[in-house]
């Protein structure tokens, strides 16, 4: 399927083409979007819900931005300072400025763009007017309705399509039941009759106006209010009386059909919300694989409009990519993993992985069970293993962390291996340090870093060593006391235990019942007062004691 540039792989809106006589750029497109939105049932805005990693009512003005209007402007009611806030960060985005104007009372689709007007100079040239609610509609739409308008010479062009069940929405009324019919009017479903109920084609309320009807007609709408005769029975201002006024004052109404009514489709409650997130995201699924990537379960991989992919990429089940996430050809990701905003060279391989703000070297693995935080660095063809976590912290090209670990505010060389167990210890309390380590540097397995401290290249660790002095280029440093063994030290405290009695037929062979029964009757020596009650206490050595170097896996 083919998809407008809101909703394909290059979804960052393009400068667009300069408007031709055809199709002129618009002198303003209106978002409404005032509505409270309580069928939501949400504490989120309805058109700040995200769909794509992006708010519906972001998907809409990045559609209608890619037009160049002269004027953009969204209409915003309850919620209005969410979607100043939001509108304020988007307009960077967009490199253009968004107009926000108010509508303080809800009365109805004409009042917003009422709004809209009084907020902006006198117009001339046409006005189109869309949804914040209607996530799908593409530039690309947008800009064939725009065509229509000009080339047929319409005062008003509406976008319409046919739905198998129309319920809900306004009908397209014309001037006979065949597709080319003159358009009169739209009715709405709670003022139609029941031969109008039976019309299929419905509007989409997306419209584009010549700005001089659209203004003349509003304010007639306006007076007849004022004067107690409204043109509907709800007696608020409807956008879709402006269509009949333009009939009757004998400009030509049109319409253009929309072939595909998903692009039309718009957000009431939870329930849609839902089903064009899914329809969304098989498009976006769709078009990647339409580019060589493969997916090998799409009904369980989920893409935001941001993500870039190359060919030869590959998503296991269970993928979720959001954000700026961008994969080079070849990089496999899952099962299994969500990655936010992260960069992920080629042919590398991901597995179980939860990162954010992470970037991950061509040909590197990562996981299972990995979670990279923002700042994570890892380099080409380094590892970042099991239950490991990093964060801020850069590991060079080569190097390995396997294992159990915590890497946080570090620095790690080429070619380095970290053991399995280790800990780089960063906070005092108040402030965040660094760790350094060197390239080619071997580190023992149960290390605590504390922070700030250099390991310089090619230095070796001991096996549990706390590190919290500088280690010199090619020293080994070691902080664990030398071991201490206590002979017969169970079947002296812990009697009668199954360690005693396994200890016991391990030494002698004898039968552990009846050795123990033994010790019963012939009562031991005292211990002495050296001998200690804890295990693992610090004492003279007995006998040699092993360092433990380079204790870490390598693997």
């Amino acid at each position: 399927m083919t998809l407008g540039n809101s909703h394909g792989p290059d979804n960052a809106v393009q400068p667009a083409p300069p408007g031709s006589p055809e199709a002129p750029n618009p002198a303003a497109v209106v978002v409404l979007a005032a509505g409270e939105g309580r069928r939501m049932r949400s504490s989120t805005l309805k058109v700040l819900h995200e769909i794509g990693g992006r708010p519906l009512l972001g998907h809409a003005v990045h559609a209608a931005a890619a037009l160049a209007p002269e004027h953009l402007v969204v209409v915003a009611g309850h919620g209005r300072d969410q979607v100043r806030e939001y509108l304020s960060g988007l307009s960077v985005e967009l490199s253009r400025s968004t107009l926000l104007a108010i509508q303080d009372r809800q009365l109805g689709t004409g009042h917003a763009v009422v709004c809209a007007l009084d907020s902006l100079p006198a117009l001339s040239g046409p006005v189109m007017v869309t949804y914040g609610d209607v996530p799908l509609l593409d530039s690309g739409t947008l800009r064939r309705l725009l065509t229509e308008h000009a080339v047929a010479g319409n005062a008003v062009t509406v976008l319409t399509a046919e739905l198998a069940d129309p319920t809900g929405y306004g009908r397209i009324l014309r001037t006979d039941h065949g597709a080319d019919g003159a358009v009169t009017a739209i009715v709405e479903q709670r003022d139609a009759t029941p031969e109008q109920l039976a019309i299929q084609e419905i509007n989409s309320g997306v419209y584009v106006f010549e700005a001089d009807l659209l203004r003349n007609a509003l304010t007639r709408l306006a007076e007849s209010l004022s004067t107690g005769a409204p043109a509907n029975s709800q007696g608020e201002l409807y956008l879709t009386d402006v269509l009949g006024i333009a009939h009757r004052d004998g400009r030509r109404v049109g319409a253009l059909r929309c072939p595909d009514p998903w692009l039309v489709a718009g957000v009431n409650d939870q329930v849609q919300l839902a089903e064009i997130r899914a329809e969304l995201n098989r498009r976006l699924v769709t078009t990647w694989l339409h580019t060589g990537v493969t997916v090998v379960d799409p009904a369980t991989t989920w893409l935001d409009i941001g993500v870039r992919l190359e060919p030869d990429v590959v998503l296991a089940p269970n993928t979720q990519l959001h954000g700026a996430t961008t994969v080079s050809a070849g990089a496999r990701i899952g099962p299994d993993t969500t990655l936010t905003d992260c960069v992920v060279g080629a042919g590398a391989n991901v597995v179980r992985t939860h990162g954010t703000g992470a970037l991950i070297g061509a040909g590197a693995n990562v996981g299972p069970f990995a979670y990279l935080r923002p700042g994570a660095r890892l380099g080409e063809h380094g590892k970042i293993g099991t239950f490991v976590e990093v964060k801020n912290a850069e590991i060079g090209r080569g190097s390995k962390v396997p294992h159990l670990t915590y890497v946080g505010d570090a620095t790690i060389g080429e070619g380095s291996n970290i053991g399995a167990s280790s800990v780089f210890v960063n906070y005092d309390g108040v402030a965040k340090h660094r760790t350094v380590v060197g390239s080619y540097v071997k580190t023992g397995s149960d290390n605590t870093f504390v922070a700030p401290v250099t390991v310089g290249d090619g230095a070796y660790t001991g096996a549990g060593a706390v590190i919290r002095e500088d280690v010199p280029p090619g020293a080994l440093a070691v902080s664990a006391a030398a071991q201490r063994t206590i002979d017969g030290w169970v079947a002296l405290r812990r009697p009668e235990t199954p360690s005693a009695m396994a200890a016991q037929q391990a030494l002698t062979g004898s039968d552990p019942a009846q050795s123990l029964a033994e010790t019963e009757r012939t009562p031991g020596p005292v211990p002495s007062a050296n001998s200690g009650d804890t295990v693992g206490t610090s004492a003279t050595p007995h006998g040699g004691g092993q360092l433990g170097v380079g204790g870490g896996t390598t693997a």
